[in-house]
């Protein structure tokens, strides 16, 4: 796909911003690995092998009986007594009595109890342990880093490493939908009102004056307080309050271009009011809009952190990154939760404000770089 003379300009504006540029790549690096979040932390192998036959628990239920056992209920495959069921080909009575040695035996001779066995296996991810999963600790929980839990665990025993992950991806897309849907409305609230001006501006101006000093974090919590929670209920409300932030900067942009002489002819020549806001005045609109946008982003994020954090978000077993903020405040013995928070948000931040810097930058024609 070609690029017209001017995207062509702004991307290659964009590319001098050695730093928007560097933070693109290492975020989209760490956003397309917590994307893969299931393959890098869970508590079920990628692949298990089962006299002779290739099966993946992540994507498909299998039963404990599939694999030989007794009950009906989904395999658990931490557990010895599984992993010695697929291991020995489905010996039942030797797993439930000595599975780690019925292991040993079929992995070192492919034999157990003088029964020839083909020996199955488990492909594990590099993190065993999902986001919700409570593993058994020596000790109490909090746990400090060790081999098996590189960032420690929570004070209910899950692993803090897996927890970031699917937190990060959690984070990310509740702060993109969030921003991407408020950027529609605010922009079309904001269009509207400067481009046709008069009573049209001077009713919407009111109605968003009125409803931006309602309180939105109060009228959040007193809703999640009566509806049971949920991410696209937190996305619904949290768009409903969102938008009212680029509404200004785009009315400004539309008050002022109106006029222009570009803006009369095409209204002289019989050109739609739709097209003249959206493909003629929006772009010149775009560098103070684009100017936002980073703060709809991080907001977004340090909204679902503080809803979180004050227990009026997500429910607790989600992979959320206010909560396992809200544990450091409760856990301060154990400063790895309260420095994996930090690293995390500061991290995810800082990266997302360096891109929306140089996307700015690139949509601005006064900007040039060395």
């Amino acid at each position: 796909m070609t690029l017209s003379p001017l995207n062509a300009r702004r991307w290659r504006n964009f590319k001098r911003n050695r730093r928007a540029v560097w933070s693109l790549w290492l975020f989209a690096l760490l956003f397309g690995l917590s994307l893969c979040a299931e393959l890098l932390a869970n508590d079920k192998p990628l692949l298990v092998s089962y006299q002779g036959e290739l099966r993946s628990p992540i994507v498909s239920f299998y039963s404990e009986q599939d694999f030989g056992g007794y009950f009906q209920t989904e395999a658990t495959y931490r557990e010895v007594e599984v992993q010695c069921l697929i291991i020995s080909g489905g010996l039942e009575d030797p797993c439930l009595d000595d599975p780690e040695g019925v292991i040993a035996e079929v992995q070192a001779s492919g034999t157990a109890l003088g029964e020839p066995v083909e020996a199955g296996w488990l492909l594990w991810p590099p993190i065993p342990y999902s986001y919700n999963t409570v593993n058994n600790i020596d000790g109490a929980a909090p746990s400090a880093p060790d081999g098996d839990h590189w960032l420690g665990t929570d004070d209910t025993a899950r692993d803090v490493l897996a927890r970031v992950i699917y937190g990060f991806r959690l984070s990310v897309a509740f702060a993109l939908i969030v921003t991407v849907l408020s950027s529609v409305l605010g922009i079309a609230a904001g269009a509207v009102q400067g481009y046709f001006g008069g009573w049209t501006d001077l009713i919407l101006q009111r109605i968003v004056e009125i409803w931006g000093s309602t309180p939105s974090l109060y009228v959040i919590i007193i809703v999640v307080a009566i509806i049971p929670v949920s991410f696209w209920l937190l996305v619904g409300l949290t768009v409903l309050f969102g938008w009212i932030g680029l509404v200004g900067v785009v009315r400004a942009e539309f008050l002022r271009a109106r006029n222009f002489e570009y803006v009369r002819a095409a209204k002289a020549l019989g050109v739609s009011d739709g097209i003249i806001m959206f493909r003629h005045v929006l772009p010149n609109a775009m560098v103070a809009t684009l100017t936002f946008l980073p703060f709809l982003v991080t907001g977004a994020i340090g909204g679902l952190a503080s809803l979180d954090f004050l227990g009026f978000g997500l429910p607790s077993s989600s992979p959320s990154l206010g909560e396992l903020t809200l544990q450091a405040k409760q856990n301060l013995q154990a400063p790895w939760l309260g420095f994996t928070a930090f690293a995390t948000f500061a991290i995810m931040l800082s990266l997302l404000v360096f891109i929306f810097e140089g996307v700015r930058d690139a949509f601005d024609p006064r900007k040039t770089f060395s």
